[in-house]
């Protein structure tokens, strides 16, 4: 195991001093104090430089240059904050939204050397042809559009150089931001900063992949095989792998593209409802669905087809998920309290909960402003809008696949008014969440669902005996033992042992001082220019575990 990675942590150390630097910059030195980052890394011995953000900002434009300053990683990381409006408040969701995943393409031979290393052969034996400037760029990879060796028009999906280190350690300083949040902002700790960064950090690795990225495009393309009004482009599997992704060319018009739709004679009114019709399939039915389905990537096709493109980022939920969520939609349309708050608690949302009965109150208050509304006035956005502002009022956790959809359908719903002003996604939505909740008592689910049960109960009374037995040995032969996890002392814990620490070193500086002035008194031993060496030394020594130490409670953050 390699304890010690010096070139690793020589780019830990940079970086790390590079987003304190830039978070400085931005009027956020009052958050580095409370990290106590800014004791962490200094630049050149020096404070970390004065605000140069222009005055009049609020603090989510704010934080929301700091993103775009700090490249991919946490352009990346943005958006997947802004898919999370249970944490985050909506001038936060609206700024972090505005984040744009375009930058400058890298150049055409870096994409060749890549292609060609990837698949061991020259970039001609691969393709007839490649255009060398791509057709779009990212920070994660940018896509050229090229013709096979058969003629078929592709697009190639090539992975930024370099982009895997950068991310590597921005993970690795992301993580220690998050670690220092939960020690030294007690507010942070609710939502867990280091598990919404491993979170994080699974998701940019699976976008990373794109082996994984052409499975899941496979996957929409059985699923929705059937279906007239959605196409899902092929994946050339020959000309795939890991850091290159070769897709069917969609040579359509951006959703958003309103004036070339209507002179391409297309009707945005059956665009919206097929684009809206998509995503609630793909949650509804297949509930595996496409996580970033802003417009830029969305196209459509003749006949008003709608062709997805950008497979990425995808989030899946189980069975027993999707009809939780589909009662939480039915029941905030019929304004039933007592049946959305028993399937919050279901899925851990209000778990430990406090206060139930004001939180019945202000969800009862919500859903009363909506009462005798006709459907087609009801605006799912706002909907979801005011539910997240009152999940955050009772730092309730949301399930973050929950917090996915939620943006999924907020998307859909504003692509369908650009399209089409009346547009209502609820009333499309309704049906599918009735048909998912009718299955629940569909005879071959609860036939399934109860041997399910009967096998589990036959396999909990199989080993029941043998477990029992294994209990009453342990208890006879006084090797029973009871283990107890303590749970929010670790910090308590580390603070005493640290404090202890200090103390029995600065008592060992003291001891060292009073040492050396008794070497001093006596004069015994060695002397030089007339005082004792050994006097000299211990002086020497405790000066320098002291300034050692003044320099470790300074870091701290606690002086």
């Amino acid at each position: 195991m390699v304890f010690f990675r010096p070139r690793e942590t020589y780019r830990d150390v940079k970086r790390y001093s590079h987003v304190a630097t830039v978070l400085a910059h931005h009027g956020f030195k009052d958050l580095l104090d409370r990290l106590t980052a800014r004791y962490h890394v200094t630049r050149r011995g020096k404070p970390f430089g004065e605000e140069r953000v222009p005055q009049g900002l609020s603090t989510g434009e704010r934080l929301r240059l700091v993103f775009e300053e700090l490249g991919p990683t946490f352009i990346k990381l943005a958006q997947i904050l802004s898919s999370r409006p249970d944490i985050l408040p909506p001038e936060f969701i609206n700024e972090l939204s505005k984040l744009q995943d375009d930058v400058p393409p890298f150049p055409f031979g870096e994409a060749k050397t890549l292609i060609e290393a990837q698949f061991g052969r020259p970039l001609a034996d691969l393709f007839a042809s490649m255009e060398e400037k791509p057709t779009a760029a990212a920070s994660l990879a940018q896509v050229h559009r090229a013709r096979t060796l058969s003629g078929d028009e592709v697009a190639i999906k090539v992975q930024r150089p370099g982009v895997e280190e950068i991310i590597k350690t921005d993970i690795r300083v992301l993580r220690e931001l998050a670690g220092l949040a939960e020690r030294h902002i007690p507010e942070s700790r609710y939502f867990e900063p280091v598990r919404l960064v491993d979170g994080f950090a699974r998701t940019i690795r699976h976008e990373l992949d794109f082996v994984r990225e052409g499975r899941s495009i496979d996957r929409f393309r059985t699923h929705f095989a059937g279906t007239p009004t959605v196409y899902i482009p092929r994946v050339y599997w020959d000309l795939t792998s890991s850091k290159v992704l070769t897709t069917e060319f969609i040579n359509g018009i951006k959703i958003s593209d309103l004036h070339r739709l209507e002179d391409a004679g297309l009707d945005p009114k059956i665009i919206a409802v097929n684009g809206a019709n998509l995503i609630l399939k793909e949650i509804f039915e297949l509930h595996f669905f496409h996580a970033d389905p802003h417009p830029g990537n969305l196209f459509v096709l003749e006949d008003n087809v709608i062709a997805p493109v950008d497979f990425g980022m995808t989030g899946a939920i189980d069975d027993e998920t999707a009809q939780q969520m589909s009662g939480i939609f039915i029941a905030v349309l019929e304004k039933d309290v007592d049946t959305l708050v028993g399937l919050l608690r279901t899925i851990g949302v209000v778990e430990e909960l406090e206060d139930s009965s004001s939180f019945k109150l202000e969800l009862r208050d919500l859903l009363e402003r909506y009462y005798g509304v006709p459907l087609h006035r009801l605006h799912i956005g706002t909907i979801i809008e005011e539910l997240m502002s009152v999940i955050r009022r009772y730092r309730l956790r949301l399930p973050s696949n929950f917090a996915m959809i939620a943006k999924a359908l907020l998307v859909s719903e504003g692509v369908g008014r650009i399209l089409y002003p009346e547009f209502n996604i609820i009333e499309i939505a309704r049906p599918y969440a009735k048909k998912l909740l009718l299955q629940r008592f569909d005879p071959t689910r609860q036939l399934h669902e109860l041997s399910k049960t009967a096998a589990e109960a036959f396999a909990f009374f199989k080993t029941l005996p043998s477990d029992m037995r294994e209990i009453l040995f342990m208890i006879r032969k006084g090797r029973l033992a009871i283990k107890f996890e303590h749970r929010g002392l670790e910090r308590l814990i580390g603070e005493l042992d640290r404090s202890s620490n200090r103390i029995s070193f600065a008592m060992v500086i003291a001891a060292l001082i009073v040492g050396s002035s008794l070497v001093f008194q006596t004069g015994v031993g060695p002397k030089i220019f007339g005082y004792p060496v050994l006097g000299l030394g211990g002086f020497l020594l405790a000066s320098i575990l002291g300034i050692w130490l003044l320099i470790s409670i300074m870091r701290s953050g606690r002086f």
